[in-house]
């Protein structure tokens, strides 16, 4: 670990790489891959251009250390890609799977008019993203005002055929959720 990296440079950087892999690869010259892989030196190199310099050792500090997982590496970590919520299309190459009953999403309530009428949508993303646990659910919320919690029938949709993922780092994703599968419920 490197004593002189702050955790104020350790954010941001986390937050770049974030960006770069699931949004604006382009922002340093870099093409993901059709599952959204990219070469881990390309990635540095593309950086250190942008004046967003790491070493190797401090990108695996911050795979290693994010506590979403937004990132991962493959086997022998030469490629690098984000492991959901993506903006720009690519194929995460993932199974349709069996949901647990109940998943959740966190919304911030000035958002709640719309999805009452047109039910939860990917909107700019790939998919829309839910969780096992409320309290996650809440947490994501309240990071966009007033947080309002969805209580997803997941096993219900998932009977009358839809699909459901589970990324790599345990988010559950799917294309679409019509109003009729879910309800708000109180603060965990």
């Amino acid at each position: 670990m490197n004593k002189n990296w702050s955790e104020k440079q350790k954010i941001r950087t986390g937050k770049f790489i974030s960006l770069i892999l699931r949004h604006h690869p382009e922002n340093i010259n870099l093409s993901l891959d059709p599952s959204g892989w990219v070469s881990v030196d390309q990635l540095l190199r593309g950086m250190q251009q942008q004046g967003h310099a790491i070493t190797q050792e401090q990108l695996e500090e911050l795979v290693a250390g994010n506590d979403k997982q937004r990132y991962g590496f493959n086997a022998d970590k030469t490629r690098i890609r984000a492991n959901q919520g993506h903006s720009v299309k690519i194929d995460l190459q993932l199974e349709s799977i069996k949901p647990p009953d109940l998943l959740y999403h966190g919304t911030a309530s000035r958002f709640m008019k719309a999805i009452q009428q047109q039910g939860l949508q990917k909107l700019r993303r790939e998919h829309v993203h839910l969780s096992t646990d409320k309290n996650t659910a809440w947490n994501i919320g309240s990071r966009h005002g007033l947080p309002i919690i969805l209580k997803i029938y997941a096993d219900v949709m998932y009977q009358a055929g839809f699909e459901f993922y589970c990324s790599d780092n345990g988010v559950w994703l799917t294309e679409h959720i019509p109003t009729s599968y879910f309800s708000t419920i109180p603060k965990p």
